[in-house]
């Protein structure tokens, strides 16, 4: 599977070519209509009194990088800055990533290469064991029944488990990356993240005690970043497909709904912040099976759904009860998104989330991953007329005959159903 991708990432070309930029150093940002892109319009209204009602303060809709749709609450405009709290770690997840690039770090090196040796309270073997990957997979082992999770003083930082063995929402060494990242290019977080993604990307904002500071349309370009696998337009910001791919996939077994300090949805089972046992099912069952996302304190969101070409952000006030991370919030609000985007009507049957189409957009043929022999596969349009009835021949099904644009393809087996969004270019 993984090679199927690059594959297509090879014959398809860079990923980023295919959206929309806004430019890096302007205000100016490319609009279109939500009833051009066939959405259910007459939703909307209903999505707006639920942001006000959950204390939003802005909201952002992107599709293939412009914005559809964008409001704002009370005094706060787009120009307002706002804190992403722990949303911020998959940023930094991206900019280690970038470091590791530039030959600056090795994320399988110790932390104690770089931190200094003693940087925690661990026996000398035990601290030995944690490198930057067990940082950015929140599995150092430290242990996390200490007062303070964000100290980051040695005397805070006390051996429970060994690293790579259990997987808690730790948030001290998270910031401890940030350090790491500093003393490998001799440059303070701020200004690496200054020169390496504010001035290629027009990402700007500023850390302050280890939290991002930034505007919501900063968000929305992090998260385009992040939907176009680290490319702005042509160029590539992080161009380490491997790791990409690490970044927003499960990185360890004890939390399959965790990648490189980036939240996955579509996994059987999730382990939320604060809670040391597992739950069944997705983090959000109404989104999308691939939606990644950046996740903070009090619903700060950037969610990320590559099937959809879609990025939403979300920054206000906590919604209900202040969480780390999750909450209910995700799953109300993936509701009545799935009304504006039309995805909500006659669904309800349609329970499977593991299937993917390939390549989307579609240039004439698809096929279906992972691959089962009884697949049946009908594509309708998202106002819900029945349009066509694919033959899979050599698992490749043809899709010539349609006409550019967005298409439903509803996908049954014998394990079930499921829905997802086709482009046809």
């Amino acid at each position: 599977m993984r090679c199927l991708l690059y594959t297509l990432l090879l014959v398809t070309g860079p990923l980023g070519a295919q959206y929309y930029y806004p430019p890096v150093s302007s205000g100016q940002w490319d609009t279109v209509s939500p009833a051009s892109l066939g959405w259910c319009v007459s939703e909307l209204d209903t999505l707006s009194e639920f942001l006000e009602d959950t204390h939003a303060k802005g909201f952002i809709i992107l599709h293939q990088g412009k914005i559809a749709h964008e409001e704002y609450f009370g005094a706060f405009t787009q120009d307002s800055i706002w804190y992403w709290a722990s949303a911020g770690k998959s940023l930094t997840a991206f900019l280690v990533g970038m470091a590791q690039e530039q030959g600056l770090l090795d994320i399988n090196d110790k932390t104690s290469d770089y931190l200094g040796v003693g940087w925690t309270s661990a026996p000398p073997a035990k601290e030995d064991l944690i490198t930057l990957k067990e940082q950015l997979r929140m599995t150092t082992g430290l242990d996390y029944t200490v007062p303070d999770l964000d100290c980051m003083e040695d005397t805070c930082l006390l051996y429970k488990n060994d690293a790579g063995t259990y997987w808690y929402y730790h948030n001290a060494p998270y910031r401890l990356l940030q350090d790491v990242v500093a003393n490998a290019s001799g440059k303070t977080y701020n200004q690496y993240t200054f020169q390496q993604l504010s001035q290629s990307t027009g990402i700007s904002g500023l850390w302050v005690n280890y939290v991002f500071f930034s505007t919501a349309r900063s968000m929305a370009r992090f998260g385009l970043l992040a939907l176009s696998k680290g490319y702005w337009g042509n160029t590539p910001i992080l161009s380490d497909s491997a790791y990409f791919y690490d970044m927003v996939h499960p990185s360890q077994v004890h939390n399959e709904a965790y990648g490189y300090l980036w939240w996955l949805n579509g996994q059987s089972t999730f382990r939320q912040p604060g809670i040391d046992f597992p739950f069944n099912g997705s983090i959000i069952p109404s989104a999308p099976a691939d939606l990644y996302m950046a996740a903070g304190k009090n619903d700060q969101r950037i969610y990320v759904v590559p099937g959809q070409d879609l990025v939403v952000v979300r920054i206000g006030q906590a919604a209900s009860q202040s969480l780390p991370a999750l909450s209910g919030f995700d799953d109300e609000l993936w509701k009545l998104l799935n009304a504006v985007l039309c995805e909500n009507v006659g669904l309800e049957s349609y329970t499977r989330r593991d299937i993917s189409v390939f390549p989307n957009p579609a240039y004439g043929y698809i096929t279906l991953e992972p691959w089962e022999k009884d697949f049946g596969a009908e594509v309708w349009a998202l106002g819900g007329q029945r349009l066509k009835k694919l033959t899979f021949e050599g698992r490749k099904a043809s899709v010539k005959n349609l006409k550019s644009g967005l298409y439903l393809l509803k996908v049954q087996t014998s394990k079930g159903k499921q829905v997802l969004r086709l482009r046809i270019d």
